[in-house]
């Protein structure tokens, strides 16, 4: 084979074939661009699991989602209780559900009883009623407290995502793959997208505070 600045030329079955090796320049801003690309997509999952664990705090209306985090112990395996029935709300102030196996209903009486949740299950053989009563002013508070640790549980994660990526973009410096310069450059974007998406966490804590605390 035969090397030049251009590329790289090898024998394929006989005839010269050119090889197209890209410029080192090119190939490092890839890498950096991928590995922004890569932590903002990691971000963006973050806020949407805050978000999702945001739901399942309970307010004074009949949400679903208060049971996304339930599990039930279904033959021995703890299952979602998504998973074995369904979840409707047929008034304002009342959760009901109806199990797909009617012989698990004892089983998810007794998880929802074992919850944090603080709500005592009505079960008649069939269907399983949840009253959602009004909240007091301490239990309000406590699931602020509630609120606040779930938010800074997703500062943290989106915290670790950004060490990850400037981590990742010291190796390609350590490498000479970059400059010092750039990898300057790169890691402020990582810090920018870390402040961007910690502020749309306190976002929605501040959202989620004002509903749980409205009267």
């Amino acid at each position: 084979r035969e090397l030049g600045d251009r590329g790289v030329r090898a024998r394929c079955g006989g005839r010269a074939a050119a090889v197209r090796v890209e410029p080192a320049a090119k190939r490092w801003r890839m890498s950096v661009k991928d590995i922004a690309k890569g932590s903002e997509e990691r971000m963006k999952k973050s806020i949407e699991a805050v978000g999702t664990s945001f739901n399942t705090i309970r307010t004074g209306r009949a949400n679903p989602a208060i049971l996304d985090r339930v599990m039930v112990s279904y033959y021995g395996a703890e299952t979602p209780l998504k998973q074995l029935a369904s979840v409707s709300t047929p008034s304002s102030t009342v959760i009901a559900i109806d199990a797909f196996d009617k012989s698990c209903i004892k089983d998810i009486e007794r998880a929802i009883m074992e919850s944090d949740l603080g709500l005592t299950p009505s079960n008649d053989g069939n269907v399983i009623r949840l009253n959602i009563p009004a909240l007091t002013q301490d239990r309000r508070k406590e699931m602020v407290k509630q609120l606040k640790q779930l938010a800074e549980e997703g500062r943290v994660a989106l915290r670790n995502i950004r060490r990850d990526g400037v981590d990742q973009i010291k190796a390609l410096e350590k490498s000479s793959d970059i400059g010092k310069d750039e990898s300057k450059i790169a890691q402020d974007e990582i810090q920018k997208l870390t402040d961007k998406y910690v502020k749309t966490v306190d976002s929605l804590l501040k959202d989620k505070e004002g509903e749980v605390m409205k009267v």
